[in-house]
């Protein structure tokens, strides 16, 4: 049996000045809202922060970020955010922005305990400015290193009480391969089954990898709101 915390604050207490974490989600897709409130609420700093993006202005990581308490970002697309923009063009947020694939393959590396490996992403653009270059075959390849993180806070749409985790959908995203890639990871869960009621062949995170849980609250807002008349 994992540890199913009784609110958000006990979950991320042991998150302290200077660590590094990994945020799961996609947009406002996936991502673990009642733990990121905790963080911002806690006063905690210095973070660095992996996530496909930041969340919006008031919102997901935006929150963090208004209280300027993210240090560095390694992301892969910031675009849904002003706040973000204004903290890197005053100098106050230091940001790593990485293509897509790369992000994920990164964080998937890491969780497999593969240190680095080469890519063709990037190859000709600033991102290889400092990188080591090889040739393989007649095409040209990029050394990444891989990322691993002190905590990762993920969003399941199931779990057992001992931890296998299922996803909803596209909230598949980046929580598998971030619930890797942590020494600790804390899932924000929708709903809780008995032992025996998830299919085993259904189970996208093995129990293994989870630490603790959560139970989410759901608010799930909508990042863009469109209308048609």
């Amino acid at each position: 049996m994992k540890t199913i915390y009784r609110s958000a604050d006990e979950a991320i207490a042991q998150v302290k000045d200077g660590m590094t974490i990994m945020v799961g989600g996609f947009g406002l897709v996936g991502i673990p809202e009642q733990l990121i409130i905790a963080l911002a609420k806690s006063g905690v700093k210095d973070l660095t922060v992996i996530s496909n993006n930041c969340g919006i202005d008031d919102w997901g990581l935006g929150l963090l970020l208004k209280n300027k308490q993210i240090k560095k970002v390694i992301a892969s697309y910031v675009g849904e955010n002003k706040e973000f923009e204004r903290q890197v063009i005053a100098g106050d947020l230091e940001v790593e922005l990485t293509p897509q694939g790369t992000l994920a393959e990164k964080i998937r590396a890491g969780g497999a305990g593969i240190p680095a490996f080469y890519t063709p992403a990037g190859v000709g653009t600033w991102i290889a400015e400092g990188k080591e270059i090889r040739l393989f075959g007649e095409k040209e390849y990029l050394l990444e290193q891989s990322l691993v993180a002190d905590f990762a806070f993920i969003r399941a749409y199931k779990s057992d009480r001992l931890g296998n985790l299922q996803y909803n959908k596209t909230a598949q995203n980046f929580n598998p391969i971030m619930a890797t890639a942590a020494k600790i990871t804390i899932a924000e869960v929708e709903e809780f089954v008995e032992i025996g009621e998830l299919d085993p062949g259904f189970i996208h995170t093995p129990s293994i990898y989870v630490q603790g849980m959560l139970q989410a609250e759901q608010q799930k807002r909508i990042e863009k709101v469109t209308t048609r008349l």
